[in-house]
């Protein structure tokens, strides 16, 4: 990499970081196919295993050397040093001075020095189950004594990706007779649509905000609240249908929320790493306590695993050091997430808020600007519905996109649907791998009866070059534990990608400035008259006030 002025960051350990770009120049032209065909133990070696997990990483254009060279960087980087910091409660959100310890969320004892801190998580778990228990029971009704049949989460971002992602995935084990349900979006439609067919007199909202300053969640719990109002619930009624997570009291109350009603927030959980918190209420009224207490051990399982395993056997790291190889020396802008399992069809979307929100940062902890990449675009879709969409272009598109395929390989016993679900995924994965040369191509139009001519000038548009990295993630069940682990593992792959990039994952200044303007255009659509730019008058200036 070549010299920068002062006051712009080279990328780290320049001399593990020059070895790195020259091998990887050699290993761009590896065959991933030869690599498994010369070395069968390949498979092994290039895997990793953890709370029910296994992760297959030799499908990737990586040799040996190259991934000695990544674990180099690893404990050059000191991320197995720094884990510790992560879970001891050292302020390693710096730019905020916080600590970062949702992993205490989800642990089975109190680390040394965070005994207060572990009590109240234990008093906040204890009044969420009491609270889920009457739900259930019916112990607890809406105002005229009707038992509690629809749950509503109101948030955005983390309040809403991470419940909304696991609430889904859960689907099998959701309770009898209960039914949640999420907006986020300020659009009235999304709303508009969360509320149709519910029943005022039986539903439970959840509003989740810190603050109750953010102004989509605030604007949807106020339209749900007139909604209840306009229903017949009187003022006296309305704590019977809201229930809140937030630090502040005095507007819950405002709002005619009781304390009672009130579960916290700390300012050491992140919101996109909260729903292992309070803000997974909806996620135990949908499943009961004892299943949301099961994801829970599933990410303390990860948690676990990442703090003691070598670096050689680390889930978390390796898929970190996956990511650093291909961003910032294989030149990939984009990490594909396709999961093969229709519960986790939101997962590529809460995955994107975890790596993009954390990562999309462009100063390291000093202030200075980097030279060099972080975080890559995160996207994806569920399988299969992706091989008729996007799945061209990871076959026969110019971009190179790293793929982590999920899935599932218990449940195929007795399900034509899930084995078929299971050979598309593996197929998938094969293809991206072995692709199909000219000759192949030829012979496979000549097989469907085309002419010998014809062939040959159709072949190259069949041409997969194949030689597309991709990782597997595989376990046998969908469960909360499996659930949990899996989710635990890409946050702490979050974290590694992080300090190796030296960057804070953990603040998320850069989605301030559209909030402070949006209230400014907000203002202008309301008449104050302000002037913005040619581009933003003009769009306003064609805004119908009728």
């Amino acid at each position: 990499m070549t010299a920068v002025s002062a006051g712009t960051a080279e990328f780290p350990h320049p001399a593990i970081a020059g070895k790195l770009e020259t091998l990887a120049r050699r290993d761009r032209a590896l065959s991933i196919a030869a690599l498994l065909d010369e070395d069968p133990s390949r498979v092994e070696r290039f895997a990793a295993e953890a709370a029910g997990w296994r992760l297959d990483f030799s499908r990737h254009l990586l040799h040996d050397e190259s991934a000695a060279t990544l674990l180099e960087l690893a404990v050059a980087s000191g991320v197995l040093e720094d884990r510790n910091a992560l879970f001891d409660g050292s302020p390693i959100n710096h730019t905020e001075q916080r600590a970062v310890l949702h992993t205490l969320l989800r642990a089975k004892t109190a680390p040394v020095g965070l005994e207060q801190e572990f009590a109240e998580v234990a008093d906040c778990k204890a009044r969420m189950g009491d609270w889920v228990q009457r739900v259930h029971d019916g112990s607890h009704t809406g105002h005229r004594g009707e038992h509690i049949q629809s749950i509503v989460n109101i948030g955005i971002g983390g309040s809403d990706l991470g419940p909304r992602m696991v609430v889904e995935a859960l689907r099998p084990y959701w309770v009898d007779g209960i039914d949640v349900r999420f907006c986020a979006n300020v659009d009235p439609d999304d709303l508009a649509a969360v509320l149709s067919g519910l029943d005022p007199h039986s539903t439970l909202f959840i509003i989740c905000s810190k603050t109750l300053r953010t102004e989509e969640t605030l604007h949807n719990a106020r339209t749900a609240r007139r909604w209840m109002l306009d229903a017949g619930v009187p003022e006296d009624g309305i704590a019977q249908h809201f229930l809140a997570v937030s630090t502040n009291l005095e507007a819950a109350r405002d709002f005619g929320i009781p304390e009672a009603n009130i579960l916290p927030m700390w300012d050491w959980v992140g919101g996109r790493f909260s729903l292992w918190s309070a803000i997974g209420w909806s996620i135990a009224f949908a499943v009961g306590m004892q299943r949301f207490e099961e994801l829970l051990a599933g990410a303390d399982a990860m948690d676990q695993h990442f703090r003691t395993a070598q670096a050689r056997d680390n889930m978390p790291l390796w898929l970190s050091l996956l990511e650093v190889w291909y961003v910032n020396f294989m030149g990939a802008a984009a990490h594909a997430v396709i999961p093969y399992q229709q519960q986790l069809a939101k997962l590529p979307a809460f995955l994107q808020q975890l790596s993009m929100e954390s990562n999309g940062k462009s100063v390291n902890h000093a202030g200075q600007s980097l030279d060099y990449a972080t975080a890559p675009i995160l996207w994806g879709d569920v399988g299969t519905n992706g091989q008729h969409s996007f799945h061209q272009l990871l076959h026969q598109g110019t971009v190179l996109c790293p793929t982590d395929f999920v899935v599932i390989t218990g449940n195929v016993a007795g399900s034509e649907g899930k084995a078929r679900l299971l050979a598309n995924g593996l197929s998938q994965m094969r293809a991206l791998m072995v692709g199909r040369d000219q000759d192949a191509s030829q012979s496979s139009l000549e097989d469907r009866g085309i002419d010998a001519k014809r062939a040959t000038a159709l072949a190259p548009h069949l041409v997969i070059p194949g030689n597309r990295p991709s990782s597997t993630l595989s376990c046998e069940a969908l469960t909360p534990y499996s659930l949990g682990a899996l989710l635990a593992l890409y946050e702490h792959k979050t974290f590694c990608s992080g300090r190796i990039w030296q960057i804070n994952s953990f603040d998320q200044w850069g989605v301030e400035l559209g909030k402070e303007m949006g209230a400014e255009i907000f203002a202008a659509l309301g008449g104050s008259g302000q002037s913005f730019d040619a581009s933003t008058d003009a769009a306003l200036a064609g805004v119908s006030h009728e």
